[in-house]
């Protein structure tokens, strides 16, 4: 038996918001190596679900451990183990690309010399050389979501979890982020919320449909095409959501 622990496990994870069941007792593990697509149609419970595993939402019962940290008891070091790319991505506007992504590296520790080399090994990777100097407020939609990319990879964490991640993305960038997570995919744990499904066939080796809370689906991409009589991922998604409802994010 592997003594290899997940990177993530969340273990019967519950949340309500009011009288609304917002996460209802969903357990799933992810490992280094994989490239988890969590779906589900709006309202399912994914932002939630993300929010509780980076640590910026308290869980009302069940547990989430992140590289062994858990997110209660641990806050701080699930934080430091994680890249988060929330939905939004808020930053300071006023500031220029390089002074925000200075301030995220001197957060997470990063000194002097370190800190300018890693702040333009980021901006090659993520391209964003030509508005490094321009204020956050002035960027396009999908610049501002590259700099949001930006800061989640700048410490180089070996856990991911991004919501959205292309939102906003004109095609050429889309196939810039999709080819990104690829390449960082074999040593990392990566978790990615999004409705364009394609992307699950692009980067994912698995994936989790969500609707009212709870796990309808977890496996890999093949296994949901079959869920369909014509091997259509778009299909399976219909199928397997139909008839569910929700109110949440």
């Amino acid at each position: 038996m592997s003594d290899i622990k997940p990177a993530i496990a969340v273990a019967s994870l519950d949340k309500h918001y009011g009288p609304i069941h917002a996460v209802r007792k969903i357990s799933f593990t992810v490992n280094h190596g994989e490239v988890l697509g969590f779906l589900g149609p709006n309202g399912a419970g994914k932002s939630t679900t993300m929010k509780m595993i980076a640590g910026f939402l308290s869980p009302d019962g069940g547990t989430v451990t992140v590289n062994g940290h858990d997110v209660v008891e641990d806050p701080v070091g699930v934080k430091a183990s994680i890249g988060y790319l929330p939905e939004g991505a808020p930053a300071y506007g006023e500031m220029t690309v390089q002074r925000f992504l200075q301030f995220i590296a001197e957060i997470r520790g990063f000194k002097s010399q370190a800190r300018d080399v890693r702040i333009a090994e980021i901006i090659r990777t993520i391209n964003l050389e030509s508005v490094r100097d321009q204020t956050i407020e002035t960027l396009s939609k999908g610049y501002r979501r590259r700099v949001g990319l930006a800061q989640a990879l700048l410490h180089d964490p070996d856990v991911l979890i991004m919501d959205e991640p292309t939102d906003g993305l004109d095609p050429n960038q889309k196939h810039e982020v999709r080819t990104l997570i690829r390449n960082m995919a074999s040593d990392k744990a990566i978790i990615i919320s999004t409705h364009i499904l394609e992307e699950v066939d692009a980067v994912c080796t698995r994936a989790i449909i969500i609707a009212a809370g709870e796990i309808l689906f977890d496996g890999t991409p093949e296994e949901l095409r079959a869920r369909s009589d014509r091997r259509d991922i778009d299909d399976a998604f219909r199928r397997i959501t139909t008839n569910q409802t929700a109110g949440y994010a």
